[in-house]
Parts: structure tokens; C-alpha cells; sequence
């Protein structure tokens, strides 16, 4: 078992945490992920030299909503996908360009947003490092030039020296899923199982997911009760495909499967991309977080010395 630090009842992981959220509109969910310095699976996927953070789960209508009438009044960056309003969507847009208000539509706030871009998943992250508010999406995590949908180094664009909060990357994103820190080995199946994931309705029991089109739709955000991955997110297969970092070739990594596609495309050996631009209604994304060593961590170390100068007092 873990050991962790405590500061007046909290460990330190959650008191970093409380620092980079306190002033936060929109709350999110994090996941420690311990055990830095891990090998990497067969695959050659998964090894991360540092703690973090991770979303407990994907990021949702609710939380995607409130960033939309936080940055998109006019929306130029195209940031909103009309299909979002319908059907497996989740976000009904209000008013007139200029004044655009959003919504998550009723009985969907906590299910996953989908039509998302890569590029829209980018910029939600930037306004979450940036925090929130009037935060902003060009710049941060990651810069993107040229104030279109499209940056005009999208291609290439990578995440920035010091980021805090940002989009999974690959290996972030498949040791969360994946890796079993007590016998320091892969599962094949990110529901702790190396045994294919079943495809079924909400339910308590281990090892299902949304997914095979058995549901017909996205399920509210950690609906698989038993099915929580070996560090404790839920929905890292089924419900979304999730956008990573990864390059591959002219299109951006995807993991996990969907509601959609069948119980195979959960695995850790199935690796798909698509282009950064494709917005439909398997995907979505979560986000990670390691928080700034001059801010929440120097405050924290701060707290914890000043704890034992009063205890040697």
C-alpha cells in the first residue's frame, strides 16, 4: 500500500487537487496515479516517470456546457457541433451568434460530450490550466496559431513546458487503464481483467462496459459500478473513444472503444487514430492533471514544514 503525507486530515495528493480546483466553475474529478518509473507493457505503451493525476471519468455535457458559454458567445473557433443538440448529443445552444448561452440537455449532464474534435478537447484543457472563467483556449497546455478551428500547427502542435492540466497523453492515458501497481504488470482489459470485457446495460458486476451498440447510446458517467480500472477510473473502455496526444501518421490517437464498437476495441492492443478534425458521436475524451511545483507543491511542502516546526516547537 501507498504511504501519503497528511496536511491537517488531508493527504497531500487531495490537497494538491483542492489547490487547482478551489477557484474552479466547473469541479473535476482526479484520480491519483502513483508509482512513477513503471515499465511499458508488451505493447510498448504505458511507462510514466512521474505521478498524476488523471479524470476519474470522461469529461461531460455538463462540464463541456459550461465551458461553451464561458468561451463560445460567438463561437468562431467552432468549439459547438449543432449534432450535439440531438440524438446521442448532449448540449443545446440558446440565442443569437454573440450571446450563444449552452445547456446540458435534460437527463444528459453526466453523460460523456461527444462530436468533439481533438482540437476542441485541446482547448477545453488550456481553459481548464488557464482557470476557467475567461481562461484562454489558444494558449497554455498547448498553443495553437491562427485563431481558426483548425490551427495552423495543429499538426505538430504538442503540450508545453510546465502545463498543469492538459490532454492525456498515450501513456498517461494506457497506464491509468491498464496497469496493475501490486504485481507491477498489465491487465488486457482496463476493467482489472485479462479476460474480454463484456458488452452490457448499467450493472454492478466486473468487467462490462458500454459497448457492441447494446445500450444504443452513451451511459451516464461511471455507470459500470464494478468495472473501475486498477487505479479507480471508470468508462476507460466503452462509452467513448478518448482522444490522446499521440500522433500517428496525419491522424490523432484514440483509445478504449465506444458504445458502438465491440468488446474487442477495449483491449490494450487496440490502438486506433483518426483525424484531428473528425467529430462524431463515439468520441469524446478525459483530461490529466500534474499540478505546478510552484504553486499547489511548494505550498503543500510549505504546510508540511511548518507542521513539524510546530510539533518541534
Amino acid at each position: 500500500m501507498q504511504k501519503q503525507c497528511v496536511v491537517r486530515g488531508l493527504s497531500v495528493a487531495a490537497a494538491l487537487v483542492g489547490l487547482a480546483t478551489a477557484a474552479s466553475a466547473v469541479p473535476m474529478d482526479w484520480t491519483p496515479v502513483g508509482n512513477p518509473g513503471n515499465a511499458p507493457d508488451t505493447t510498448g505503451f504505458g511507462a510514466v516517470v512521474y505521478a498524476y493525476q488523471i479524470g476519474t471519468y470522461e469529461v461531460t455535457n455538463g462540464q463541456y456546457a459550461e465551458f461553451l458559454t464561458a468561451k463560445a458567445a460567438s463561437d468562431p473557433l467552432g468549439l459547438y457541433n449543432p449534432n450535439m443538440g440531438s440524438g446521442t448529443g448532449g448540449i443545446a445552444q440558446s440565442g443569437v451568434s454573440g450571446s450563444f448561452t449552452y445547456s446540458a440537455i435534460a437527463g444528459r449532464a453526466d453523460k460523456p460530450v461527444n462530436f468533439v474534435s481533438f482540437y476542441d478537447a485541446l482547448r477545453f484543457a488550456n481553459w481548464l490550466n488557464n482557470g476557467q472563467g475567461s481562461g484562454d483556449t489558444e494558449t497554455g497546455a498547448y498553443t495553437l496559431l491562427g485563431g481558426t478551428p483548425t490551427p495552423i500547427n495543429g499538426a505538430v502542435v504538442t503540450r508545453n513546458l510546465g502545463a498543469s492540466i492538459f490532454l492525456t497523453s498515450e501513456d498517461e492515458w494506457y497506464k491509468a487503464a491498464y496497469y496493475n501497481a501490486v504485481s507491477t504488470s498489465y491487465f488486457a482489459y482496463p476493467a482489472g481483467s485479462n479476460a474480454q470485457t463484456g458488452c452490457t446495460s448499467p450493472t454492478a458486476t466486473a468487467n462490462r462496459a458500454n459497448c457492441q451498440g447494446v445500450v444504443g447510446d452513451v451511459t451516464n458517467r461511471g455507470s459500470y459500478t464494478g468495472s473501475a480500472s486498477p487505479y479507480g477510473t471508470f468508462d476507460q473502455g466503452g462509452n467513448v473513444y478518448e482522444w490522446n496526444e499521440a500522433i500517428i501518421g496525419l491522424n490523432r490517437g484514440i483509445r478504449g472503444g465506444s458504445w458502438f464498437n465491440g468488446g474487442g476495441s477495449l483491449a490494450a492492443t487496440s490502438r486506433s487514430s483518426n483525424g484531428a478534425t473528425s467529430e462524431n458521436n463515439v468520441f469524446g475524451f478525459r483530461v490529466a492533471m500534474v499540478p505546478e511545483p510552484g504553486t499547489g507543491l511548494l505550498l503543500i511542502v510549505g504546510l508540511l514544514g511548518l507542521a513539524t516546526r510546530r510539533r518541534a516547537d
